[in-house]
């Protein structure tokens, strides 16, 4: 297994150089054109941003595919986020920033269940992936299921323990499966982060 999939990467890494050389014929167009989008995006015109990069599209650019399921993403046009996102992950299978990124238009487009294969498929590849798990446990949070945030919460605290965004989603998580004193103690952490969290403040209260 170890060899297949170290096999897989190699394979993978060399796909990567071969359709980089290919595009570099004409890089300078290819580099005015990112450059050009992230000047467009950083003024909020998203639409001028995807205009600069269509002008030099390759469809079998990772690159290229993944910055406009982004810029897609941004101007609410989901569908087509999407596409390039699915794009970018069938050029590379094993990229967790490609998968990451689907998960913002499906989840935007109402779509839980699309979010959560997303989230799951990254972390059969890298099972302590932050935002993956993160986003995961956030999810879960969201529809109740408790017990299921606090699988993947339990994990990030332990490899982050001084995150706020993650001891204040477990404190809420503990509070939520009535383990007041789980949640006490994180409440009383994330205070540490920020002394003045409302948050944190509000658990505190209602566990008064």
């Amino acid at each position: 297994m170890e060899y297949q999939i170290k096999s897989a990467i190699t394979t993978i890494f060399f796909l990567i150089i071969t359709a980089f050389e290919v595009h570099s014929q004409n890089i300078a167009d290819i580099v005015k054109a990112f450059a050009e989008s992230y000047t467009y995006e950083y003024n909020n015109e998203h639409l001028k941003a995807i205009t600069s990069l269509n002008k030099v599209y390759k469809e079998d650019s990772y690159e290229m595919n993944l910055r406009l399921g982004w810029l897609y993403y941004q101007t609410k046009n989901y569908k087509k986020s999407i596409d390039h996102y699915n794009k970018a992950i069938a050029i590379l299978p094993l990229s967790i920033e490609a998968k990451l990124g689907y998960a913002f238009p499906a989840y935007a487009m109402g779509n839980q269940e699309m979010a959560i294969k997303k989230y799951k498929e990254i972390l059969a590849i890298d099972p302590n992936n932050y935002y993956g798990n993160y986003r995961l446990g956030a999810l879960y949070y969201e529809r109740k299921e408790y017990q299921s945030a606090n699988k993947h919460f339990d994990k990030l605290i332990n490899l982050y323990p001084f995150d706020y965004d993650v001891m204040i989603m477990s404190a809420w998580t503990y509070f939520r499966l009535n383990k007041l004193r789980e949640a006490k103690v994180l409440f009383n952490k994330a205070l540490l982060n920020r002394p003045n969290d409302e948050s944190a403040s509000e658990g505190l209260k209602l566990i008064k």
